[in-house]
C-alpha cells in the first residue's frame, strides 16, 4: 500500500483494487490553538479526534447513501482509523466549497460592514481555492468556467448537492439539538459524476447547542452516543 498524499487531518493510500485508503489524524485546522474549520492550518492536535471524525463521517456518509447520494464512500474501519473511498479527480489543484447557515467565521471578516454576527444566511454556498500560499481565495463561478477548473454545468450540479447534503445534516443535527451554522465538503469527479468526496466530521463544520459552540470531539459523543 502506497501513501500518495500527505494532509493536514488525512494521508491517503492507493489501493490494488483501484480504490483508496483515507488514514485520519488528530489534527484539525485553526489558528493558535483555536479550532477553525475554515483555516488552511493545523492549528491543534485533539487526542482521539481521527477516530472521532471517522466514526462521524461514516455515520453521515451512510446517511446519505440511504436517501440515494452517491459519494466516494465505500467503508469503513473504526479501530484502524481508515475510510475505504471511490478514485475521484480533483477540480483544477482542488477547491473547497463552504455551506452557511449562519453569518460567523470568515464571511463576518470579509462583509462586517454588512452582515450581523449569526444571521441567517439560508445555506449560502461559497467557493474556495485550495491554495495555501494565497490564502484559499474565494473564487465566483465565472472565474471557475473561464479558469477551466470546473464547467457551468458541474458547478450546478456542486451547489445543489451541496444545499441538499448540508440541510440533511442540518436536519439530523437539529434532532440532537445541535444548530449547524456552516459547513465545508469537498467534491471530485468520478466516471463524469460530480460527487462529495473527503470527509463529513466535526472538523469541517461549527455547530453550536444551546448558544455554545460544540467542540469537536463532542459533537461525535452527542450524536453518537460515545
Amino acid at each position: 500500500m502506497k501513501r500518495v498524499y500527505e494532509g493536514k487531518t488525512k494521508d491517503v493510500f492507493a489501493l490494488e483494487n483501484g480504490n483508496y485508503l483515507l488514514k485520519f489524524k488528530d489534527d484539525v485546522t485553526g489558528t493558535d490553538g483555536v479550532f477553525d474549520p475554515g483555516a488552511n492550518t493545523v492549528g491543534l492536535s485533539i487526542e482521539g479526534m481521527g477516530k472521532a471524525g471517522l466514526r462521524l463521517s461514516t455515520y453521515f456518509f451512510e446517511l446519505l447513501a440511504k436517501s440515494g447520494i452517491k459519494t466516494h464512500y465505500v467503508k469503513s474501519d473504526i479501530e484502524n482509523n481508515t475510510m475505504e473511498v471511490l478514485p475521484a479527480t480533483a477540480f483544477g489543484k482542488g477547491i473547497e466549497v463552504i455551506c452557511r447557515f449562519k453569518a460567523v467565521g470568515s464571511f463576518m471578516r470579509r462583509y462586517g460592514m454588512y452582515a450581523k454576527e449569526g444571521q441567517d444566511l439560508n445555506a449560502y454556498v461559497e467557493v474556495t481555492l485550495k491554495d495555501d500560499e494565497r490564502g484559499d481565495p474565494l473564487i465566483i463561478k465565472d472565474a471557475l468556467a473561464l479558469l477551466n477548473i470546473l464547467n457551468n454545468d458541474e458547478y450546478e450540479s456542486l451547489k445543489s448537492q451541496t444545499q441538499t447534503i448540508c440541510k440533511m445534516i442540518k436536519d439530523e443535527l437539529a434532532k440532537y439539538g445541535c444548530e449547524l451554522y456552516d459547513i465545508k465538503l469537498e467534491f471530485g469527479r468520478n466516471n463524469g459524476q460530480v460527487i462529495l468526496i473527503d470527509e463529513l466530521s466535526a472538523g469541517n463544520m461549527r455547530v453550536y447547542k444551546d448558544g455554545k459552540i460544540v467542540e469537536p470531539l463532542n459533537l461525535g459523543k452527542i450524536v453518537l452516543g460515545s
